[in-house]
């Protein structure tokens, strides 16, 4: 039970979401949500998968059955900030997600057009 509780605490910190977060992110409320971060319950096979998807992350991962990838080192800065934009991007509407997905677009197109016109003043 402390594993889990654990890798529950170090994922929501990874993803630099507080606890009331966490838990709306995965349906949850935060009483329940809290008792799973405190150690004092676990929670149903569903709710794990619940929690494991709001998180971005595995039911093994926060069971610690296996580790995950960047748990085996240090995350970089950008491995951290891709990981907090998948898990917010999961949570998503799809009206959102459509608005998101706009806003990447313009900021790929500006960044193209900014290497271009570098390029062309060498």
């Amino acid at each position: 039970m402390d594993l889990f509780a654990a890798n529950l605490r170090a994922r929501a910190a990874a993803l630099n979401l507080s606890n009331a977060e966490a838990a709306r992110r995965a349906g949850l409320n935060e009483r329940r949500y809290f008792h799973y971060v405190s150690g004092a319950r676990e929670p149903d096979l569903a709710t794990l998968v619940r929690i494991s998807k709001a998180l971005g992350t595995t039911p093994d991962a926060l069971l610690g059955v296996k580790r995950e990838p960047e748990d085996l080192s240090e995350p970089t800065e950008r491995a951290t900030l891709i990981d907090r934009l998948v898990s917010a991007v999961n949570n998503l509407g799809d009206y959102e997600l459509e608005i998101a997905v706009l806003q990447v677009e313009v900021i790929l197109k500006l960044q193209n057009e900014k290497m271009a016109a570098k390029a062309q003043a060498e």
